[in-house]
C-alpha cells in the first residue's frame, strides 16, 4: 500500500506534541510511523480482538485500508522506547472532511446514511481505528490521546465529531441492554441522525425501557463510547455487524459546541500550557 505524506502538524504550525511524563502525544511524521500504527491495530484489533484479517493483512500482519493514506495519524510516543516508529504505543485515525474529498467518501459511509452530517455547514471530523497497546490502557495513553483530539479540534475549528464505535461481539441480543440503553437516552437529534444504511440495519430497541438498569449498562459500555458520552456525545439509529473486525457498530457524534465546561476547560489548558 502506497502511504501519502499525512497532513502533518507540527511544530512550524504552533502546534508542538503534547507531553505527559515519558508519553507524548502528536501526528504521525512519516511514513515508517503509519506503519507502526497499522501494525499496532493488527495486534490489537487483529491478535487481542478477534478480527478476521484478510489474506493480504494476515501475511503483512497490517490493519490498512485506503483512507490510511489521507487521513491524520495521532500517536502515542513512549519516550522511554524512542522518538519514533518503535515508540508508537497508542493511536486515532483522524479524517478532515477536505481530505475525505480526495476520496468521495468517509469510512463510515460504509455503514451509516451521513448524509445529514455532510449537509453540516461547519468543519467536520471523522474519528475511527483507535486502540493502546495493552501494556499502555492503565499509564494515561487514552487520556493523551483525548487531549490530543481536542487540540487538533481547536486548531481547525472542528464544529463536528463523528465516528463509528464498537461493542464487541456480533450478536445484537447479547448487546441488547447497551443498545437499548443507548437509543432511548443518546440518541442524536433528527436534524443530525445518522442512520445505519438500509441492508445493513440493525434494530436497537430490543428490550422493554424498564428492563433497563442503566446504572449496570453504563458500567458495561466500552470506555470509548462512555468517552463520547461524556463529552455530549449522541448516537445514530441502527446500529451494523461487522463480521470482519467481530463488532456491533453504532455512530457517534459530538458537536463541539456542546462538549462539557469541564472538559473543555481542562483541555483548553492543557494546550495552553503545551504552546507557552
Amino acid at each position: 500500500m502506497t502511504v501519502e505524506r499525512p497532513l502533518h502538524l507540527g511544530p512550524r504550525e504552533g502546534f508542538p506534541e503534547i507531553r505527559s511524563g515519558h508519553l507524548g502525544v502528536r501526528l504521525a511524521a512519516n511514513a515508517a510511523e503509519i506503519d507502526a500504527v497499522q501494525a499496532l491495530r493488527f495486534r490489537v484489533f487483529f491478535e487481542e480482538m478477534g478480527a478476521h484479517p484478510t489474506p493480504e493483512a494476515a501475511r503483512r500482519r497490517r490493519d490498512a485500508d485506503r483512507f490510511d493514506a489521507i487521513a491524520d495519524h495521532l500517536v502515542v510516543i513512549d519516550h522511554k522506547k524512542g522518538n519514533g516508529p518503535q515508540a508508537v504505543v497508542g493511536t486515532y485515525r483522524l479524517i478532515r472532511r477536505e481530505a475525505a474529498a480526495r476520496l468521495g467518501a468517509f469510512y463510515s459511509e460504509s455503514e451509516f446514511d451521513i448524509s445529514r452530517l455532510l449537509a453540516f455547514p461547519g468543519h467536520i471530523l471523522e474519528l475511527g481505528r483507535s486502540c493502546v497497546h495493552p501494556d499502555y490502557r492503565a499509564s494515561g495513553a487514552m487520556q493523551l490521546l483525548w487531549q490530543g483530539i481536542a487540540a487538533y479540534v481547536f486548531h481547525h475549528r472542528i464544529d463536528l465529531m463523528f465516528g463509528c464505535a464498537s461493542l464487541f461481539g456480533t450478536d445484537p441480543d447479547a448487546l441488547a441492554a447497551e443498545l437499548t440503553y443507548l437509543y432511548h437516552n443518546h440518541l442524536a437529534p433528527p436534524a443530525l441522525r445518522p442512520r445505519a444504511l438500509p441492508h445493513r440495519y440493525v434494530e436497537m430497541r430490543r428490550l422493554p425501557v424498564e428492563a433497563i438498569d442503566p446504572r449496570r449498562v453504563v458500567q458495561r459500555l466500552p470506555p470509548l463510547v462512555k468517552g463520547y458520552l461524556r463529552l455530549g456525545g449522541f448516537v445514530g439509529e441502527g446500529a451494523v455487524i461487522d463480521a470482519q473486525f467481530n463488532t456491533t457498530d453504532v455512530i457517534v457524534l459530538v458537536k463541539t459546541d456542546l462538549v462539557t465546561d469541564k472538559y473543555y476547560r481542562h483541555y483548553e489548558r492543557q494546550l495552553r500550557n503545551a504552546l507557552s
